[in-house]
């Protein structure tokens, strides 16, 4: 399999609000399942089939692979059969992927992004501060029947590059610091919150992997996220007879800046740095994919909001040639976000968002197709 470059289809079957917050205007909603209980049913209906309809169709696939890219990492949500209303289903939307990916020769790896009751309470696990799946047993099982109908639609599918159990179970670190914790809706429905055990997510993951090897062939990767806790994996896949798998991990700059108040290269490459080596560590017993990264930085943002546009370009540029470095020696790599609006005309309502959306990247001349090959 040659090098993964790839980027995500985010929020077109998995809504996130701050990438297109008109989707929510006058709900007052944070998340989809709340848009969902606040809509009316076909109200709720319309909004997201005029939405799965037009955010993404066949000509974004064929732009993909004129990026020069070759792989969708393609976020979908547990109710994507349509069997847990009021959320809806999705299935035929997936199924258009793979027809559309085909067609243009493309990978898509099948991520499952929720799960009821969330593994991790930001929006994109479907309910903003709530965490507290991993806790019941039941959808712990349902989540693995969602596994299991994928594997079992797509196994065979020539575009299937394979499916990733579950995106982003959180930390007792990132869960005790992340913004969304504590800010549920319905504070009832957050009791018995909190972070995803280690032992816990390690012994779903072992589940996860039988359930889904019963459907896919050996050729057909199966992708376990570190769970925010990469460094913790080395001994999980020393010790297993899993075959054909990968550890897909996550890195932001933008993420880090939060708690490093220096918006300076040297800083960027210190801690790419940091992430070269661990990558190192941990190839030496599973391949490393980057699941989600972008180029968002201060740094460069602050150059083009004070209108030193060609400074602000060549800055995105240096940082993303110093990413790309480092991630071209994991498995490969997948950037966050292909698009955040549609119209790339409109600007974002917030300037660093900007840099999330890899079409309007290529577009500013931020990242180019030599930097991606």
């Amino acid at each position: 399999m040659e090098k993964i470059r790839g980027t995500n289809f985010g929020n077109w079957l998995v809504l996130e609000k701050w990438m297109k917050p008109d989707l929510f205007a006058g709900s007052g909603a944070e998340d989809e399942t709340w848009l969902a209980r606040r809509l009316a049913p076909e109200q709720f209906q319309a909004l997201l089939k005029k939405h799965r309809d037009t955010y993404i169709t066949e000509e974004d696939f064929a732009q993909v692979k004129e990026y020069g890219l070759n792989m969708i990492r393609l976020p979908v949500p547990y109710h994507v059969f349509g069997d847990r209303p009021p959320m809806l289903g999705c299935i035929e939307y997936v199924d258009k992927a793979f027809d559309w990916a085909e067609k243009y020769g493309l990978k898509i790896l099948l991520d499952l992004h929720t799960v009821p009751g969330s593994q991790n309470g930001y929006d994109n696990g479907g309910l903003t501060g709530v965490c507290k799946w991993c806790r019941n047993p039941k959808e712990v099982k349902f989540a693995l029947t969602v596994l299991d109908r994928l594997a079992k639609r797509y196994g065979r599918r020539e575009g299937l590059y394979g499916i990733e159990v579950l995106n982003e179970p959180i930390s007792w670190l990132v869960y005790m610091t992340a913004p969304s914790t504590g800010k549920a809706v319905d504070k009832e429905e957050a009791k018995g919150s909190g972070y995803v055990p280690l032992g816990f997510l390690k012994r779903f993951y072992r589940k996860a992997y039988r359930v889904l090897r019963r459907h896919l062939p050996e050729e057909k990767t199966i992708v376990f996220h570190d769970g925010f806790r990469f460094m913790s994996w080395r001994r999980f896949f020393l010790s297993g007879s899993m075959k054909n798998v990968a550890l897909d991990t996550h890195i932001y700059i933008f993420a880090m800046e939060n708690f490093v108040p220096i918006a300076r290269p040297w800083v960027y490459r210190t801690y790419i740095g940091i992430h070269r080596h661990q990558i190192h560590r941990v190839q030496k017993v599973v391949p490393v994919i980057v699941g989600e990264w972008c180029i968002c930085n201060k740094y460069a943002d602050r150059l083009g909001r004070k209108g030193l546009e060609k400074a602000q370009r060549e800055g995105y540029r240096r940082i993303g040639k110093m990413e790309l470095n480092v991630w071209n020696e994991s498995a490969g790599w997948f950037y966050w976000n292909y698009q955040l609006l549609r119209d790339r005309e409109i600007p974002t309502d917030e300037t660093w968002k900007e840099s999330w959306d890899l079409a309007r990247c290529f577009k500013n001349g931020w990242i180019t197709k030599e930097m991606v090959r």
